[in-house]
């Protein structure tokens, strides 16, 4: 399954440690998380961040660690900021979903582009 978000005016880098502390919250473990900044060629004082997180399923075993939830962040304080994530519906629950849902929504929807 696949979410996508867009917010206006919300800084890239809060989206993303949100999403990363929400999720942890659902008991899963980070797999990567990689944060950059570039600066726009056309304004050197404007910047654009780009940001991925991976989140393997806990297992009590020795066993493989299974990518469950992937967030993808890019975005401009002073612009839009997108998110998408990719669930694999297997290995994270719908309550879980709907918690990180519930989260996200509670601090960053009055930010939310809506879709026409």
């Amino acid at each position: 399954m696949q979410i996508k978000r867009t917010y206006k005016e919300v800084n890239p880098e809060l989206l993303y440690y949100e999403i990363r502390d929400f999720t942890l919250k659902q008991g899963v473990t980070i797999g990567e998380a990689k944060l950059e900044t570039y600066s726009l060629p056309s304004d050197s004082s404007s910047f654009i961040s780009r940001g991925t997180l991976s989140f393997n399923t806990q297992n009590k075993t020795d066993e493989a660690k299974k990518e469950c939830l992937r967030a993808h962040v890019v975005g401009s304080a002073k612009g839009e900021t997108k998110l998408m994530l990719d669930i694999d519906e297997k290995l994270f629950s719908s309550q879980k979903l709907a918690a990180l849902q519930d989260d996200l929504d509670f601090i960053f929807s009055s930010y939310e582009v809506k879709p026409r």
